[in-house]
């Protein structure tokens, strides 16, 4: 098997003041922050007007450590502090059914792996010890 780990942070709409904080006091460096607003519009799930400038996804980079970062919905439930999930990134997409599959047993799914724009193979998955994953095989770069 072949696949990284790293940690994904779950906020409550501040997102952004917890990824520039932990760049402070860390001394990371923002990779990149993306919004909700600025995912492509599906017209059958139309965004809230109160998520657009929610953080959808957000890394930085500390030493040699991805840190991942998002937002919830706004009403979701959210305890403080208790939203961290393990992000797996495995190469394969059968590697990562595999895995989903595995931790699946005895848990519950959150988000079938389905794909999505930046991944052929994403997905959401709470073992049997409450603890949720994330798996996201990523998407192929194009060959310059």
């Amino acid at each position: 098997m072949s696949f990284t780990l790293n940690p994904y942070f779950i906020f409550d709409g501040n997102s952004r003041e917890a990824i520039h904080f932990y760049e402070k006091v860390l001394g990371g460096q923002v990779m990149g922050i993306m919004t909700f607003g600025e995912m492509p519009a599906d017209p059958n799930q139309p965004l809230p007007e109160e998520m657009k400038d929610r953080v959808m996804h957000a890394h930085l980079k500390v030493g040699a450590t991805d840190l991942m970062f998002s937002d919830t919905y706004p009403g979701m439930p959210h305890q403080q502090g208790d939203w961290i999930q393990i992000a797996i990134h495995p190469t394969e997409e059968a590697e990562a059914r595999e895995i989903f599959a595995a931790l699946e047993d005895g848990g519950e799914v959150v988000m079938p792996l389905t794909k999505m724009d930046w991944s052929p193979c994403y997905g959401i998955v709470k073992d049997k010890f409450g603890v949720t994953f994330q798996v996201n095989v990523a998407a192929e770069q194009p060959q310059s």
